[in-house]
């Protein structure tokens, strides 16, 4: 159950919902400042999900001659010039500046659309308060007239602090899950 949970989590990543931006953008920051992969880089998330409240663990495990980072779920990670990616997608984009739109072919029936709504937000989870946040938000067309949207706030050196989810359908937003950083901890030196 805890690696059904932890992928449906990697698959949530990968769409987002709405914030307000204060600034039009961030100072020349990278994406890869927002997406730590040092090994031994760990993250404990609550997820809430289908009614369940559970904690999860994930943790920088190994980098591969590719440049990918692997995680404890299996999930492949990458920075490079154009922002950071896992294996079928970029969820963070540069430059980091509101309005930073893409899209994302994750398959021939799935393409999710991308935007930075805000940057150089505070933002807070369980784990802490960070200033100059990144908010992102993904939509995915599941079928006609119903949209899965993913809301992901992204802090500085620390990664994904917040993910919500929620079903837009027929005017409705039906809320599905949420995941915040309850701890974080990167390896030392």
């Amino acid at each position: 159950m805890k690696r059904v949970v932890v992928s449906l989590f990697l698959v949530l990543t990968a769409c987002a919902s709405t914030a307000q931006s204060t600034k039009k953008t961030a100072e020349a920051v990278e994406a890869g400042a927002y997406y730590p992969l040092e090994l031994g880089t760990v993250w404990t998330y609550e997820v809430k999900l289908l009614g369940e409240t559970r904690q999860i663990e994930v943790s920088t495990t190994r980098k591969g001659d590719d440049g990918y980072v692997e995680d404890s779920t299996g999930a492949r990670f990458l920075v490079d010039a154009y922002g950071v990616r896992d294996q079928k997608r970029y969820l963070l984009r540069n430059p980091i500046a509101a309005g930073t739109k893409w899209t994302n072919v994750v398959s021939v029936s799935s393409v999710e659309s991308y935007e930075i709504l805000a940057v150089d937000q505070p933002c807070d989870a369980p784990a802490g308060t960070w200033e100059r946040c990144v908010v992102v938000e993904s939509r995915n067309r599941v079928q006609e007239g119903t949209v899965l949207v993913n809301e992901m706030t992204f802090a500085p050196g620390v990664g994904i602090v917040r993910l919500s989810t929620v079903l837009e359908s027929n005017g409705k937003q039906i809320p599905q899950s949420t995941l915040s950083l309850m701890k974080f901890t990167k390896p030392a030196g």
